[in-house]
C-alpha cells in the first residue's frame, strides 16, 4: 500500500476513567438492545404471515443493515474506551472505512426506496399491490445493497493509496474519511472529491427522490376530505420520515462538503449519533406507533 505507518492509534473520547467506563457502559446497553430490538423486527415480520408486505420486507431489510452497522462501530469503540484495543491496523482501517460507508450509502438507498413504496401506497391505493409486487420489492431491495457497496469502491480503493508518514493517532473511535485525510502526507485531493461526487450521487440524490415522493404523499394526503383518513394516512409514513429526518441531518454535515473540515471532535459527535443512536431508534420509531406491529407481537 504504500505507507510506512503500518498501524494507527484510535483515542476515542477524552476524560477521565471514570467516565470512559461510563461510556462504555453506555455503548453496551445501547448496542444490546440495538441487536435485540432489529432482530426482534426481523423475526417478527418472518413469523407473521400479516407482515409479509413490501413495507415490512424493506423494513427487515434495513433492521438487517442496522445490525451490522452497529457491530462494524461500537465493539471496537469499546475496546478503545478500556484501552485494551487502541490500534487498528491500516488494512482493518481501510476495511471498516469500507464496510460503514458502503451500508451508509446502502441505507440510503433504501430508505429512498422505502420512500418511493410509500408514494404508491398512498397515491396509488388500488394499483399498488400491482405496482409494488414481490419481485420488484426484491429488485430494488437487492439494487440498494449492490448500488451501496459498488459506490464506495472506488473510494476506498483511493483511500489505500494515500501515503501516511507520521503521526499515526486518530482523533475518533473509529476510521473515517476526515481522519485519514487529516493525517495523510500525500495529496488528498483526489479522495475529496471523491468522497464530495460519492456523496453527491449517493446522499443528495437519494434525498431527492425522498423529498419528491414526499411531496406527493403530502399533496396526496391533503386532498383527503376527512380528517380520520388524512390522519390514517400520514400515520403509515410518518415513522419512516421520523427516520429519513434523522438519518439524511446527520450524513450531510459529515459528507456533503467540498473539503475535509478539522472540527475531528464534532464529526465524533456526530457519528456517534449516525452509527449508535439511529439504529437504536428505528426499531422503536417503527413499531411503538405501529398498530398491526404490536398485534403480531
Amino acid at each position: 500500500n504504500g505507507t510506512s505507518v503500518v498501524e494507527f492509534i484510535l483515542l476515542g473520547f477524552p476524560g477521565t476513567w471514570q467516565s470512559q467506563v461510563s461510556l462504555v457502559v453506555v455503548f453496551a446497553l445501547m448496542y444490546t438492545v440495538t441487536v435485540i430490538g432489529n432482530v426482534s423486527i426481523i423475526a417478527l415480520v418472518w413469523r407473521s404471515s400479516n407482515l409479509h408486505t413490501p413495507m415490512y420486507f424493506f423494513l427487515c431489510n434495513l433492521s438487517f443493515l442496522e445490525i451490522w452497522y452497529t457491530m462494524g462501530v461500537v465493539p471496537k469503540a469499546i475496546g478503545v474506551m478500556l484501552g485494551t484495543s487502541q490500534t487498528i491496523s491500516f488494512s482493518v482501517c481501510i476495511l471498516q472505512l469500507f464496510f460503514l460507508l458502503s451500508l451508509g450509502s446502502t441505507e440510503c438507498f433504501l430508505l429512498a426506496v422505502m420512500a418511493y413504496d410509500r408514494y404508491l401506497a398512498i397515491c396509488y391505493p388500488l394499483r399498488y399491490s400491482s405496482l409494488m409486487n414481490s419481485v420488484l420489492s426484491v429488485r430494488l431491495a437487492l439494487s440498494s445493497w449492490v448500488g451501496g457497496f459498488l459506490s464506495i469502491s472506488l473510494l476506498a480503493f483511493l483511500t489505500s493509496r494515500l501515503t501516511f508518514c507520521g503521526p499515526d493517532v486518530i482523533n475518533h473511535f473509529l476510521c473515517d474519511i476526515d481522519s485519514c485525510l487529516a493525517l495523510s502526507c500525500s495529496d488528498t485531493w483526489p479522495v475529496e472529491l471523491a468522497t464530495f461526487l460519492v456523496s453527491i450521487i449517493v446522499v443528495v440524490a437519494s434525498c431527492v427522490v425522498t423529498l419528491v415522493s414526499y411531496m406527493y404523499i403530502i399533496s396526496s394526503i391533503l386532498r383527503i376530505q376527512s380528517v380520520h383518513g388524512r390522519k390514517k394516512a400520514f400515520s403509515t409514513c410518518s415513522a419512516h420520515l421520523s427516520v429519513v429526518t434523522i438519518w439524511y441531518g446527520s450524513t450531510m454535515f459529515l459528507y456533503v462538503k467540498p473539503s475535509a473540515q478539522n472540527s475531528l471532535d464534532l464529526n465524533k459527535i456526530v457519528n456517534t449519533f449516525n452509527t449508535v443512536v439511529t439504529p437504536l431508534l428505528n426499531p422503536f420509531i417503527y413499531t411503538l406507533r405501529n398498530k398491526e406491529v404490536k398485534l403480531a407481537l
